[in-house]
């Protein structure tokens, strides 16, 4: 059994103070515990609660450290309403909840249908007005696209059949034909001047393929001695050795000279 108080002899901090020492308590280890600040605590033990911000803090703060240091804590703050003039009263929530003056509710009207008639009767007008407008620059509108459509109409079923352009034409805007064989499998990509991709992929052992571009193709071999090339139909000589990154661009034949 712990140490025996003088209840009745002893004021609430020496009450304190004797429990946290037999409890083998720091005023540091019962601040840590019950988050009170040491300094109040110290007060609490010297009877001084100014530090504790009033009546209500003050029990409260008595109620947690008797806790900590093994005292009844209701017992304790019983024993302190005691020793200072008995228990609060409690405040009655009319009190609290007084109002200081009257709060004025406005009268609730009835919906003024004056107005509300008004309104529906403007949009009305309104609504007319838009669609006599809208109807006007309708017919403008239709009246405008007739007049403009001057060119000629092609009967529905008649097939529109765009006629090849000369090779002269052809050889003047540039055209380069690119035309690939894979000897074994290897990766390729060719792309036009303006970075558009023509192809990109593996090709196999044996296959072949055509591109062709206006003015340069551009072509990414991954393995150079594994393709062999014609350009605008002619043959292309030794690209790189075996496994060797290559990458060329060949550009459009020049036209023959007059």
């Amino acid at each position: 059994m712990g140490e025996a108080f003088a209840v009745q002899e002893q004021s609430i901090g020496a009450m304190l103070a004797a429990a946290r020492r037999s409890a083998g308590l720091t005023v540091e280890q019962v601040s840590a515990a019950t988050r009170i600040r040491e300094a109040i605590i110290h007060g609490l033990e010297q009877d001084d609660d100014s530090q504790c911000g009033g009546d209500f803090y003050t029990r409260g703060h008595i109620k947690a450290v008797a806790k900590a240091v093994g005292l009844d804590p209701e017992a304790t703050v019983h024993l302190y309403d005691q020793q200072h003039g008995g228990a609060p009263r409690p405040v009655a929530a009319s009190a609290v909840f007084q109002a200081d003056r009257k709060i004025h509710v406005p009268e609730r009207r009835g919906p003024n249908w004056s107005m509300a008639l008004g309104v529906a009767l403007a949009i009305v007008i309104v609504f007319g007005l838009m669609r006599v407008l809208g109807g006007a620059s309708d017919q403008v509108r239709t009246a405008d696209v007739q007049a403009a459509s001057a060119r000629p109409s092609v009967p529905p079923n008649m097939p529109v059949v765009e006629r090849p352009k000369p090779a002269s034409e052809r050889a003047r805007k540039g055209i380069v034909t690119i035309t690939i064989k894979a000897k074994r499998t290897s990766y390729v990509q060719a792309h036009d001047a303006k970075g558009r991709k023509l192809f990109a992929g593996t090709m196999k052992e044996g296959e072949t393929s055509t591109w062709q571009a206006e003015d340069q193709v551009n072509l990414l071999l991954a393995d150079a001695s594994a393709v062999s090339l014609q350009v605008n139909g002619k043959k292309v000589g030794r690209l790189g050795g075996k496994g060797e990154i290559v990458r060329r661009s060949f550009g459009a034949a020049k036209p023959p000279s007059r």
